[in-house]
């Protein structure tokens, strides 16, 4: 004992100064952006699917006044033509876990653009409403498949130290598309009324012609490559997109572990155990769930209903009508506010991404969901000034579109894509693809009870009250998050079997987890060896070998 601790204390000095020199080598900005820009374009051809929603949800708000007009429909017809898609969403959604895991992710995606396509063409030459509800059905189909896929293929792809910023792609997408649909409400609302909501819905599907196209320069992902036994692609593709070799080899070796493949097997093509297309994982997500599987799930479901019950597409789907209630009456004036909520929520969902891998999930989530309570108390108040006063309020007013506007920022900056990047990166690789369609198809349903009721919600307790009770559930939303959510920025999407497991007690384990890592930094990350830091160890032993 005493003479290894010599040996080492021997050439302690050594491997320090090798190191320090292969650590300036290792983390060179040279080697960085030639991995990330890779990862980066395939986050990017991925996230177009989300394009699709946003598009739609953006374009449905200002193009129902028309359709309203021209096919003179009442008002729960139009909750129900506004908020139909999102259930429309689970028969896609409940369908892309299994699809996914039989043709791969990224056929997947190419399905959902074309599923959307047909959707989009549908609703641009819609005759009347039943017509418009058959294509509003496809396109829900179409964007409920990218709904799923883009952020688990976008998660399976990414390095752990951007993961957080590729992943939260699809959302960045999902408000770049709402911004267009917005745009097109005003650019084609002078157009005579016939016309005009029919090019709104059919330019829709411009965005998944390019889509299928730019699929096709994407590799598979890593993880589906392997849990097929093609190792060889696998190992390519993660050489292509991870930061350095060695991480590429680490991730490479979790993913193998993961799938059940000895890590001593180094061929091309191995014969993997067909666990599953679907069959068996459901029972291990609701009828058997381990502890960690159970808290994992609770999480996601979790995070994905309290994204849409504090209300954010009441306000995306009808901010004109909010609008109008607050005093504005000129429709273009009307329409102008919305594409401001548009473009607020477009630029602080593009800060949000810079921010996720260097603040954390849990910090700007946090933040997030206190500024949106905040927002929606005072929007409720402002809106209940304007409703209880005869004549017109320019500071409340004023007030009013401040608070749409703030409350857009704060879901954007935190809440909105930090609900996809979370719920995509904490479940295992076995259950990750129909747990991501659980959280989605929550995610939808809780959507499209909002958008199909908000009309006779705040004809029932006043538009105040709506905005109250939204903010009421975001308070329950924060004290959730606080308590049940642990950190996972930097952890790798395999270290999150150790993190999830007790539901209010994960903090201890975090910490133990953190305390493992420092040991493993300075001991060697295989713990077989005494050597001073990692790095070191290789050539120490080179040296002595």
């Amino acid at each position: 004992m005493a003479g290894s601790e010599a040996d080492n204390g021997a050439i302690s000095t050594q491997p320090v100064a090798v190191v320090d020199n292969k650590t300036l080598a290792d983390f060179e900005p040279a080697k960085k952006p030639k991995r990330n820009k890779f990862a980066f374009a395939c986050a990017i051809l991925a996230s177009l699917t989300s394009i699709l929603l946003g598009y739609d949800i953006g374009v449905m708000s200002g193009a129902i006044i028309f359709i309203k007009k021209d096919l003179k429909i009442n008002d729960v017809q139009v909750e129900i033509l506004v908020g139909i898609l999102n259930l429309y969403c689970l028969v896609g959604s409940c369908a892309a876990g299994r699809t996914s895991d039989w043709i791969g992710r990224r056929y997947t995606i190419v399905f959902a653009g074309a599923i959307f396509f047909v959707g989009a063409l549908l609703m641009g030459f819609a005759t009347n409403y039943a017509f418009l509800m058959v294509g509003r059905f496809v396109a829900g189909i179409g964007v409920g498949y990218a709904l799923m896929i883009a952020p688990v293929y976008t998660a399976e792809i990414s390095p752990a130290s951007s993961r957080g910023f590729l992943t939260s792609f699809p959302e960045v997408f999902i408000n770049g598309g709402i911004l267009l649909g917005y745009v097109s409400n005003y650019a084609f609302s002078k157009l005579p009324t016939n016309l005009g909501w029919r090019l709104m819905l059919g330019v829709g599907a411009i965005p998944s012609i390019f889509l299928a196209i730019g699929v096709l320069a994407m590799p598979e992902s890593p993880r589906w490559l392997v849990m097929q036994g093609r190792l060889g692609e696998a190992k390519r593709v993660l050489d292509k997109t991870s930061d350095t070799k060695e991480e590429a080899q680490l991730r490479l070796s979790d993913i193998k572990e993961a799938a059940g493949i000895p890590q001593d097997c180094t061929d091309d093509i191995v014969q993997v155990q067909k666990q599953t297309h679907g069959e068996g994982v459901w029972r291990e997500l609701l009828l058997y769930p381990t502890p960690a599987v159970k808290h994992v799930l609770i999480c996601t479901i979790g995070i994905h209903f309290f994204q849409q019950s504090s209300g954010i597409d009441a306000v995306v789907l009808y901010s004109p009508r909010i609008f109008e209630k607050a005093g504005i009456t000129s429709s273009d004036d009307v329409l102008l506010a919305t594409v401001a909520v548009g473009f607020v929520k477009t630029i602080f969902i593009l800060v949000a991404t810079f921010l996720l891998d260097r603040i954390g999930r849990r910090p700007l989530l946090l933040s997030s969901v206190g500024g949106m309570v905040a927002s929606l108390a005072t929007l409720g108040l402002s809106l209940t000034i304007i409703d209880h006063s005869d004549e017109r309020l320019m500071w409340a007013v004023g007030l009013c579109i401040t608070m749409v506007l703030a409350y857009v920022a704060f879901f954007s900056i935190g809440m909105g894509p930090i609900t996809w990047v979370y719920s995509s990166e904490i479940f295992p690789l076995r259950l990750r693809a129909q747990g991501a369609s659980m959280g989605v198809a929550v995610n939808r349903v809780t959507s499209g009870v909002i958008s199909m009721t908000f009309i006779s919600l705040y004809k029932a307790i006043s538009i105040g009250g709506a905005f109250f009770l939204f903010a009421g559930i975001a308070t329950v939303a924060f004290f959730f998050f606080y308590t049940c959510l642990p950190e996972t920025q930097g952890k790798t999407l395999e270290e999150m079997d150790g993190l999830f497991g007790k539901l209010v007690g994960w903090r201890e384990e975090a910490k133990k987890m953190k305390s493992k890592t420092k040991t493993k930094e300075v001991n060697g990350g295989n713990g077989t060896s005494n050597g001073q830091i990692q790095l070191g160890n290789n050539t120490t032993n080179g040296h002595q070998g």
